[in-house]
């Protein structure tokens, strides 16, 4: 990663080892998409188990890739005032707001999410589409996979804030 973030806890270097595995969801949907279209524009036929992972993989990259944008600071954040923070605010801040934003909203998914998932999973939940990927069960099991991994994420950021916090010189 080409930023100034340590990945010093196991969360962070698992987080991160994720971000690698999940960054290639990107070239499997770009060729998964070319092999679509030219099976529709160049022999007429469809593919809908193609069209469905190409959905399955985009899901991946965006619910698994959230702890890892987290965990490498390149989340979306305002930051009229935050750049210009020293150290110690901007621990105040990220502390603050993943214990009043993130972990509370990770929790909200993962717990509203379960039965959700849990119906999928009972009924083996597979695609309404003829020809359709039977494992609709496993890409909604990522809805609450997402709200562990960032809580989990969230949780290595408290103690990295905590730290600075709690040392007069922060890093």
């Amino acid at each position: 990663m080409s930023n100034n973030v340590s990945h010093n806890t196991p969360i962070d270097r698992s987080i991160a080892l994720l971000g690698v595995v999940v960054a290639w969801c990107v070239p499997v949907m770009a060729v998964t998409v070319c092999a679509v279209v030219v099976l529709r524009y160049g022999f007429s036929t469809g593919a809908i188990a193609a069209q469905e992972s190409v959905q399955y993989l985009h899901a991946a990259l965006f619910m698994l890739g959230a702890a890892v944008t987290m965990g490498a600071d390149q989340h979306v954040r305002v930051d009229v005032f935050y750049r210009r923070f020293n150290a110690r605010q901007k621990a105040w801040v990220n502390t603050l707001g993943h214990i009043v934003f993130t972990l509370p909203l990770c929790a909200l998914i993962g717990v509203g999410s379960f039965g959700y998932v849990l119906d999928s999973w009972s009924a083996l939940e597979t695609s309404p589409e003829p020809g359709g990927l039977p494992l609709v069960y496993v890409l909604k099991t990522l809805i609450p996979t997402m709200a562990v991994l960032l809580g989990l994420q969230a949780i290595a950021q408290v103690g990295r804030g905590l730290n600075v916090l709690c040392h007069k010189d922060p890093p």
